[in-house]
């Protein structure tokens, strides 16, 4: 009797952010883009084989740090959780929009889903 396959690991490492400003730029200049609930997104699709990659952009137009830095944290958490429900890979760049300051997780995660599945970019599950 085999054992079950083990689930994929729900990691968000170095090697799954965007950190350049290259990699910034090329994914809003020569991707898509695509506005949901208090999020825009913008992606760029990347050869089969390569990691799916993610950025966060905050403005200070949000708040101070501390708003900043909750607004990052809610994007990321949810780019963590499904990024194994992504079709192919993508480096995505998040832009948190004013809307999210008030939102709990529940709702920033369904705005989250709700672009992916718009742009084509989830799996069928």
């Amino acid at each position: 009797m085999t054992a079950p396959a083990a689930p994929p690991r729900l990691t968000f490492g170095r090697h799954q952010r965007l950190k350049q400003a290259r990699d910034f730029s090329r994914a809003r200049q020569h991707g898509r883009r695509l506005v949901s609930g208090c999020l825009i997104a913008n992606w760029l699709v990347l050869p089969p084989g390569s990691p799916a990659r993610l950025g966060v952009i905050t403005t200070k137009k949000l708040g101070n740090a501390v708003v900043r830095a909750r607004a990052r944290r809610l994007l990321r958490e949810a780019f963590r959780l499904h990024q194994h429900d992504l079709n192919r890979p993508v480096d995505l760049v998040l832009v948190a929009q004013r809307g999210i300051l008030e939102q709990d997780y529940a709702i920033v995660e369904r705005d989250f889903l709700a672009a992916l599945r718009r742009a084509g970019l989830l799996r069928s599950l």
